[in-house]
């Protein structure tokens, strides 16, 4: 026999979670301090229950596993509810495990009823129905959070706590990924449209993660002489191929544009085809176009298209290229040599530097983080006005290693999410905020980032305004005072909590404190002043 939370903590653990991000209160606290005892488990505390949501869905994105959070009842999951909204748009798979009220406490004045406030969210809702059948209601929650992808909110009866129960372990209810393998006509349609095609680009989405179904569709993309593209969400899966054209959509470069303007077939693997990888549709119009996901859901969801392949993407794109070669279809030349040396002569330095008295330029800026930072690390932005730029100036190693935030469209969300990104990765992690997300979602969270030992580095791009607020006064000719802030320095700041911390307002500045950061033992904020006439919001 053991108490209610000790076998809780047991079945969690039993599911292969080690970490879970959280704020302890009445009704969680002794769940979490017994899984925190168990072997190799780890309670990683938060500042605020947003951050605890966020950090879950970061380390989710990044592991390609299951993020886990738990908070306690009440306001503490109202807390949670902004967070839920960006992983629920995420589809992300997330468990929160959140204590509630007992039910004979009417009266507490935390009490709320929590499935009416997670149902609206899109996120699932199990409630924990004995002290019995704890284990098999995790197993549930845990396998409706994978398989659905996206959040479980598991509500936890405070008064279960002190119980006895006779813990049994049950069986994962989780079945993991399996290939899954494409009905034969279904192949012979997309083989159909792709043999026809003089002129092909294989566009290749967040569906395509793995390093195995990467080198299969680079593999098809060559073998009929194709350009490669991504959407955002799969940004840098090709980095390196002579005929990669980045990202496709609405933030691509003047080559990709040419590209996609001359492309008479679209070949789109794991790809959503939303209205900004597709410019509002402009990408598949009067162009045929062969959509493949493993994701039924995903399939025509935005757009009918000619021929729809059910089926994993690794599969898919080696029994694409066995059945080209069985009737011997020759390869395009539409990703011709002239193409590879057009894309190996562009640039992201064609901008004028517009550093200033005390201010730095935001592309001049970025591109210098961009060259002095570590590859090998994970890549998370907040939103705001400098995101733009961003999109198209820092890269990943590895798709799986960015990390997006903007799904909901809330500023604030980039600091949790690159909490659990450094924990998951173990690496070091680069957070792209302005100085409204700092604020909102940022401040306190970068104490846990201290507390937590992580190695994070916060590029804080200040205009000292909420940006888009202040372009729009801008754009009418009215005073943008109101969308204005006299923050203090952030560099203080962030040493009174436990990091250390930069002021630039020159590229001097810049480059002295990025000379710093190999040294860095500890969180680091660079807070980089900027004009916020001189903020371009249209990415260049």
């Amino acid at each position: 026999m053991m108490f209610f939370h000790e076998a809780i903590a047991r079945a969690l653990r039993s599911e292969d979670i080690t970490t879970i991000f959280g704020v302890m209160g009445d009704a969680n606290l002794y769940m979490m301090d017994s899984f925190a005892s168990l072997d190799d488990a780890h309670f990683i505390s938060t500042s605020n229950e947003a951050g605890a949501i966020t950090a879950a869905n970061g380390y989710a994105r990044v592991t390609g596993g299951l993020g886990v959070a738990c908070v306690t009842h009440g306001p503490a999951l109202t807390n949670t509810v902004t967070g839920l909204v960006e992983s629920v748009k995420d589809r992300t798979p997330v468990l929160l495990i959140a204590g509630d009220t007992a039910v004979v406490d009417r009266d507490n004045f935390q009490n709320i009823s929590q499935r009416d406030v997670v149902m609206p969210t899109g996120a699932g809702f199990e409630q924990v129905r004995s002290v019995e059948t704890a284990a098999e209601d995790v197993a549930v929650a845990v396998r409706r959070a994978l398989s659905e992808r996206r959040p479980v909110v598991l509500n936890v009866p405070i008064e279960f706590q002190w119980e006895k129960v006779e813990y049994e372990p049950v069986a994962s209810r989780w079945v993991p990924d399996q290939a899954v393998r494409p009905a034969v006509d279904a192949i012979e349609q997309a083989v159909a449209v792709i043999a026809a095609a003089r002129r092909p680009l294989v566009l290749s989405g967040q569906g395509v993660m793995s390093e195995s179904a990467r080198a299969a569709v680079a593999r098809l993309a060559h073998r009929i002489g194709a350009p490669l593209g991504t959407t955002l969400r799969g940004r840098d899966s090709y980095r390196g191929d002579p005929h990669n054209i980045g990202i496709v959509g609405t933030i691509s470069h003047e080559i990709a544009l040419d590209v996609i303007g001359d492309a008479d077939t679209v070949i789109a693997f794991g790809a959503g085809l939303n209205k900004w990888t597709t410019m509002e549709g402009s990408v598949l119009d009067g162009r045929r176009v062969v959509q493949i996901d493993v994701d039924r859901d995903a399939l025509q969801r935005n757009q009918a298209v000619d021929a729809v392949v059910l089926g994993d993407a690794a599969v898919v794109a080696d029994e694409l290229v066995e059945m080209l070669d069985a009737i011997d279809c020759p390869a395009t030349a539409f990703a011709s040599a002239d193409l590879a040396a057009r894309l190996a002569d562009h640039s992201d330095g064609g901008f004028v530097d517009r550093s200033g008295d005390g201010t730095v330029d935001l592309r001049a800026a970025m591109i210098a983080i961009e060259k002095a930072f570590p590859r090998d690390r994970a890549l998370v932005y907040d939103g705001g006005r400098f995101i733009f730029n961003a999109f198209g100036l820092f890269h990943v190693e590895r798709p799986r290693d960015y990390v997006h935030t903007v799904n909901f469209g809330s500023i604030g969300l980039g600091m949790g999410n690159a909490i659990g990104a450094a924990v998951g990765t173990r690496r070091p992690t680069l957070l792209v905020t302005g100085d409204g997300g700092f604020m909102l979602g940022g401040l306190a969270e970068f104490n846990t980032a201290v507390r937590h030992g992580l190695d994070l580095v916060v590029a804080v791009f200040n205009d000292g305004a909420y940006g888009a607020e202040h372009i729009q006064f801008r754009r009418k000719d009215m005073d943008p005072a109101r969308s204005m802030f006299d923050w203090p320095d952030f560099a203080p700041v962030a040493e009174a909590l436990g990091g250390r911390g930069y002021t630039v307002r020159s590229m001097a500045e810049l480059d002295a404190a990025l000379a710093e950061l190999p040294r860095r033992d500890r969180p680091v904020l660079i807070d980089i002043k900027l004009d916020p006439d001189q903020v371009d919001s249209a990415g260049h």
